[in-house]
This record gives structure tokens, C-alpha cells and sequence, in this order.
């Protein structure tokens, strides 16, 4: 019911930002929690940050908080996260995702809706 396309990755050193955005459609977006998750060069998915229905509860991993910033657009049907603070360990490819559900969640398995993925490497 739902199809994401994530956009806005790419090469940066260390130090650097990006703003990845996440254009979903389908059907309304503004009723479910969305979220980020990553995948490194021979590591699991893991989460990287999550944001509820309205935009207004925002979780974050440990290894994240304070370096990035979760955002969502509802009139527009977007989803987005602040880089800012890059380290080379922020490398993988950057999945956006989207849940059934109102809530910010952190586990994959809370989630029913995947993007392609968009690849962000960071130099050292």
C-alpha cells in the first residue's frame, strides 16, 4: 500500500553532512510512524532513528543522537534525516521504512514498508 524512494546520499568526509529525504505514496502517509535503519559492508540492519504519526516523538540510536535529526513533512509526504557530524562508521546504504502503526519504533520487524536504499559513504 505504501512505496518509498529514498534520495540524497552520497560521498562526504568526515566532519560533513547530508540531508536524506524519503518520498513515499500509496496512499496517506500522516496516520503511520516512520523510520531509518542502515546496513554497512558486512554488518546486520540496524536502526538509526524513528519518528511517530505527527512528527513530535522522535527516538534515536545511541550511536546517532546528537548527530542527526529525524524529521517528516505529512502535506508533502516525506520523510527525512539531518546528517550532520559524519564518521566514517556512518557508512552503509540508508533505508527508509514505514509501519502500520502510529508509533516510533526501533525493530525491524515493527516496520512493513522498505525503500530501495541509497548509499552514504563517509572518507576519513
Amino acid at each position: 500500500q505504501v512505496q518509498l524512494v529514498e534520495s540524497g546520499g552520497g560521498l562526504v568526509q568526515a566532519g560533513g553532512s547530508l540531508r536524506l529525504s524519503c518520498a513515499a505514496s500509496g496512499r496517506t502517509v500522516g496516520s503511520y510512524g516512520m523510520g531509518w535503519f542502515r546496513q554497512a559492508p558486512g554488518k546486520e540492519r540496524e536502526f538509526v532513528a524513528a519518528i511517530n504519526w505527527s512528527g513530535t516523538v522522535p527516538l534515536y540510536a545511541d550511536s546517532v543522537k546528537g548527530r542527526f535529526t529525524i524529521s517528516r513533512d505529512n502535506a508533502k509526504k516525506s520523510l527525512y534525516l539531518q546528517m550532520n557530524s559524519l564518521k566514517p562508521e556512518d557508512t552503509a546504504v540508508y533505508y527508509c521504512a514505514a509501519r502500520d502503526a502510529t508509533g516510533a519504533r526501533s525493530r525491524i520487524g515493527e516496520y512493513d514498508y522498505w525503500g530501495q536504499g541509497t548509499q552514504v559513504t563517509v572518507s576519513s
